[in-house]
């Protein structure tokens, strides 16, 4: 049975306002004043840090801003063109298993792939999502949970400048292994796919991958307010 949950787009929003909202909603969801949440977004040139104590040595260059952030993984680029995913998720009994929950993600993220046209797997020992032949990395992964309510997620690279990795090393990998969907010929609609396109699919995958069904909902129902 799928859970009722809400979508939320944010459209461009810096990095440390998002992760600001996430701690507030991630409190209001464990308090019951909100649904399930899915909240998507790009983000300004940034460059985040997990809790890797390697993750800072990973940074190249110091062309953007860096944010150290609690969620798991090493370092990594979020900027314009990628299609960022926070799902605030109150884990049931039955889901409370971080491994699992990483791995439903990643199936959401392949199936969504998928829909551009794009073949997408695992790579073995690394989390993220990869083409098909696990040579290209399109979307990487580092969560948290506090309380069993999830928050962080994943950034899926749509038409992302490639170039911009190169400031750091990827959760550890050479910068030219990312990818993204414009540089492995996704089309959408006919088209190349913009992260506008993928809101509605994604909020489809991802629902049917983490068994929740994300309705369109608006910020201003949920921050000051009731769900």
């Amino acid at each position: 049975m799928s859970i009722p949950a809400q979508h939320i787009d944010l459209g461009l929003i810096a990095y440390t306002e998002a992760w600001q909202l996430q701690h507030e909603l991630v409190g209001r969801r464990l308090r019951g004043e909100v649904s399930d949440l899915l909240l998507t977004c790009e983000h300004p040139d940034v460059i985040t840090v997990g809790r890797r104590q390697e993750a800072r040595s990973s940074i190249l260059e110091a062309r953007f801003p860096v944010v150290e952030v609690e969620r798991g993984g090493g370092a990594t680029y979020h900027g314009p063109g990628q299609l960022v995913g926070y799902p605030i998720l109150l884990l049931g009994e039955q889901e409370r298993d971080l491994h699992r929950y990483l791995r439903r993600l990643e199936e959401g993220l392949i199936a969504l792939c998928g829909r551009c046209g794009v073949p997408a797997s695992r790579r073995t020992g690394l989390t993220g999502v990869w083409t098909a032949d696990g040579q290209r990395k399109l979307a990487s992964l580092g969560v948290a949970v506090r309380r069993w309510v999830t928050f962080h997620g994943f950034a899926l690279n749509v038409t992302t400048d490639l170039g911009r990795f190169a400031a750091l090393t990827p959760c550890g990998l050479d910068a030219r292994v990312m990818t993204s969907l414009a540089g492995e010929g996704g089309r959408l609609q006919g088209r190349t796919p913009t992260v506008a396109d993928l809101l509605q699919p994604a909020a489809e995958c991802l629902g049917a991958a983490l068994g929740r069904t994300f309705a369109p909902g608006a910020l201003e129902s949920l921050v000051g307010g009731s769900s």
